[in-house]
Parts: structure tokens; C-alpha cells; sequence
């Protein structure tokens, strides 16, 4: 199931790649994977029944936790960056 398609994808990636041929930095998964989950979250608010799909959005938001874990770990400026751009809450 595509959830954003390949113009909206592109934009991404455009947005935050590090280098011209990036496609798969931290940074990039981190932005790719924050505008799935707030298409599920649009999604969920409509359907709340949907159990399926919570539960598909509860491994996105693991997934993308455990990268901003890693890339705060290993380049804290890059982080702070990322989660300002993204408005994403951290622990700071």
C-alpha cells in the first residue's frame, strides 16, 4: 500500500538528503517515515476501528524512534536539526 506517492516522496527526500545521490540516511528514513505516520494518524482519526492499520502505525513509530535514537547518539546537531524541521517532541 502506497501511502505517499513518488512526487510527494521525491519532495521528501529532496528536502532533507545529505548529499545528491542520498536516498537512504537516517535523516531521509526519519522524514519518509514521519510523513506515513502522519498520513496514518489522518487515516485513524476517520477510522478508529481500524486495528490493522494501528498496529502497522504503532512499528512505524518504533522504527522511526529507534532512528532518531541512533542518529542522536552518533550526531547530535544532525538530530537537533531533523527533529526542529520536523517539528518532532524530543526528551531534550
Amino acid at each position: 500500500m502506497a501511502v505517499i506517492g513518488e512526487k510527494e516522496k521525491k519532495v521528501i527526500i529532496d528536502q532533507h538528503q545529505l548529499h545528491t545521490k542520498d536516498t537512504g540516511s537516517v535523516e531521509v528514513q526519519v522524514a519518509l517515515l514521519t510523513e506515513r505516520i502522519n498520513h496514518l494518524v489522518d487515516h485513524l482519526k476517520m477510522h478508529q476501528k481500524d486495528h490493522h492499520t494501528r498496529r502497522g502505525l504503532l512499528i512505524m513509530v518504533g522504527r522511526r524512534k529507534r532512528l532518531l535514537s541512533y542518529l542522536q547518539r552518533s550526531n547530535e546537531d544532525s538530530f537537533k536539526k531533523l527533529t526542529k524541521k520536523l517539528k518532532l517532541k524530543t526528551k531534550d
